[in-house]
């Protein structure tokens, strides 16, 4: 029988629930018999929970790691602010990052899971260079531009559709370190083969 259980890896703020949970579900095992289903059932109630890999020592000993879901985004609805995972989890169990980039929406997601645009928007800043990504302030969409990057105290970005997002974001990146772009309002990447930087006063997008 299971008497020993190491986790690791949970670190958010619902750890201890998830921790506790876990060791009383291994617990209910032995380390010859390990259910997998019952342990991702125990923390089905926590959507910060990505995977379990769980590994053995006989005779009692079970060590379970944790994989979490990450915020790479905040959706704000209806006066409510959650975050959101790369795949559109919605982490309600999960402390909000005021810092991460915000999706506006007119709703709270009911669901696990954001969808539609909202999806698309998680896709897009999931998508965004590592050096871009601490600048972005909010996504957003437009009628004529598409998807709509604003970045803090820079331009905005437009991408249009959600294809080719790799490619629209280098076309961004290289626009943005070149010297004749400084000061443009927009930076439009639709067609990431032919970037361009505005130099109009653009409308701003609306959300």
């Amino acid at each position: 029988s299971v008497q020993q259980v190491r986790i690791v890896g949970a670190d958010g703020p619902q750890a201890r629930q998830i921790r506790t949970a876990l060791a009383l579900a291994a617990r209910n095992m032995t380390t010859l018999d390990v259910r997998l289903s019952a342990l991702k059932a125990a923390v089905s109630p926590y959507p910060s929970v990505a995977q379990l890999h769980v590994t053995t020592s006989f005779p009692h000993t079970m060590t379970i790691r944790v994989h979490e879901r990450r915020a790479v985004a905040v959706v704000q609805a209806a006066g409510t602010t959650v975050g959101v995972a790369d795949d559109g989890t919605v982490l309600r169990d999960q402390a909000v990052d005021p810092s991460l980039p915000s999706i506006v929406l007119s709703e709270v997601p009911s669901g696990r899971r954001v969808s539609g645009a909202a999806l698309n928007d998680v896709r897009l800043l999931a998508a965004a260079p590592s050096a871009l990504a601490a600048h972005i302030e909010q996504v957003s969409q437009d009628p004529v531009h598409g998807m709509v990057v604003q970045l803090r105290q820079g331009p905005r970005l437009y991408f249009g559709d959600a294809g080719q997002l790799r490619a629209k974001w280098m076309a961004a990146a290289a626009v943005l370190a070149a010297p004749g772009s400084a000061g443009a309002p927009y930076i439009d990447v639709t067609v990431p083969s032919r970037p361009a930087a505005g130099s109009g006063n653009d409308a701003p997008s609306q959300h």
